[in-house]
């Protein structure tokens, strides 16, 4: 959606979507990870109410909370509790679900831009130096080739660009995998009276130098009154569907019973969702020597995050923010376009694609040769930036200006963030 919100100044978009979409808030098929708990951290919110204005007041008079950042968090990070400081940054929180049928409604209400549903991509048309279109299968069976001046692959992490590209005789692109094993494990409750507004968000990190599995929880607040919990846990340490171990997973599994003595006043509304497909996946298209005239790869078909970070969303709209400046600076149509483009939606993922990296690689199994010693350097150093964070606002502020995408990690580098670092802690550790 908002891939199209950001070329519809320049031309016509045809948006070809598999799926039957729902009137309003609802689940679909294609998107089995709706299920679970899904933030929008600002630096994400920015880029989508730029893109299509009006959406967040939307997003929030539907029951959508703004949650201010760290002042409205209970976090038990690997170093200790956090502190709620004062507001640095905010995070939108809501069901993917409501997230979802408030964009499209806002997109699709755009006269520039016609919806294809249950209609299935087939392939790319064109030659290994331009792309002209895509074959389709309409919902009555029919194929047919859309032809277009420009298309972009959001088909998320079932995308099927690099073999497409492979079968045009371009070399494989490079590519990097880092997966924890992680599962998913999420269930929605009613809330207990007077804890429906304002509540804040409840989160057990895992803690990935133990040398074991990582486990955790994070309760958020969403709309309607409710809570959406999801627990989760890397190879060795699975949650299951299991509704009846639900709640003693977050008790007995968790470093702390926080989130269980929260759920014992609550009210399940739903069974427990599982999903498995959250390991770290990045193509490095834009790295590649020859990249064909008009096409571009974005969202999670580009870079597929582990989601416990939550950064998924934010860096898709930000993707999609790049992909609209590309073409307003360069001009639609001109040669090397989507080159231009491709190098541009990359950048959004870098800091994120480094943030998560940095965490999944101690875990057992997800890479072949174990964390390089980059990894070790990088992890050292933003361990002791969180540790930090514990006690000092300062820093507290610049961990998050990273977390929330709103700045790039240069800025953990300055000489006053080292030399804090250095100091540690100027509180002592909370209870």
């Amino acid at each position: 959606m908002l891939a199209a919100r950001a070329l519809a100044p320049f031309a016509r978009v045809t948006v070809v979507e598999r799926d039957a979409l729902p009137a309003g808030p609802g689940p679909r098929r294609g998107v089995p990870q709706a299920r679970h708990a899904h933030q929008l951290w600002s630096g994400g919110a920015h880029a989508l109410e730029d893109l299509v204005p009006g959406t967040v007041d939307r997003l929030r008079a539907a029951g959508a909370h703004r949650q201010p950042v760290t002042t409205n968090m209970v976090v038990l990070s690997p170093y200790g509790w956090y502190r709620r400081w004062d507001e640095s940054h905010f995070m939108l929180l809501c069901t993917r679900d409501l997230l979802e049928a408030t964009l499209r409604e806002q997109v699709l209400a755009d006269g520039r831009i016609e919806m294809l549903d249950r209609t299935e991509v087939l392939s790319l048309d064109g030659t290994r130096t331009a792309v002209d279109g895509v074959r389709v299968r309409t919902r009555d069976g029919a194929e047919r080739t859309l032809r277009a001046g420009l298309v972009v692959d959001a088909t998320g992490r079932a995308s099927r660009t690099a073999r497409w590209l492979a079968d045009a005789g371009l070399p494989a692109p490079e590519r990097r995998e880092v997966d924890t094993g992680l599962v998913y494990a999420s269930r929605l409750y009613r809330a207990p009276e007077g804890a429906r507004d304002g509540f804040p968000v409840a989160n057990v990190q895992q803690d990935p130098r133990t040398g074991g599995p990582g486990r955790g929880g994070v309760l958020l607040p969403v709309e309607d009154g409710r809570w959406l919990v999801t627990l989760f846990g890397t190879t060795g340490g699975e949650p299951t569907s299991d509704t009846a171990a639900f709640e003693r997973y977050a008790r007995e599994e968790l470093r702390h019973p926080l989130i269980a003595d929260l759920l014992g006043a609550a009210v399940p509304e739903t069974e427990v969702s599982l999903t498995r497909a959250t390991g770290n996946r990045r193509f490095f298209y834009e790295r590649m020597k020859a990249w064909p005239e008009n096409l571009v790869v974005v969202g999670d078909a580009l870079t597929a995050l582990n989601p416990v970070y939550g950064h998924g969303m934010s860096v898709a709209a930000q993707g999609a923010a790049a992909l609209r400046a590309t073409v307003r600076r360069h001009g639609w149509g001109t040669p090397g376009l989507a080159r231009r483009a491709q190098r541009a939606v990359a950048r959004p993922a870098v800091p994120a694609w480094d943030l998560a990296l940095g965490q999944d690689v101690f875990y057992p199994g997800p890479t072949h040769d174990g964390p390089s010693a980059r990894d070790r350097w990088t992890a050292a150093y933003v361990g002791r930036l969180m540790h930090t964070a514990t006690g000092n606002g300062r820093v507290a502020r610049r961990v998050t200006d990273v977390t929330s995408l709103e700045r790039g990690p240069g800025v953990l580098l300055s000489p006053r963030v080292l030399v804090a670092a250095l100091a540690g802690p100027l509180k002592p550790a909370l209870t």
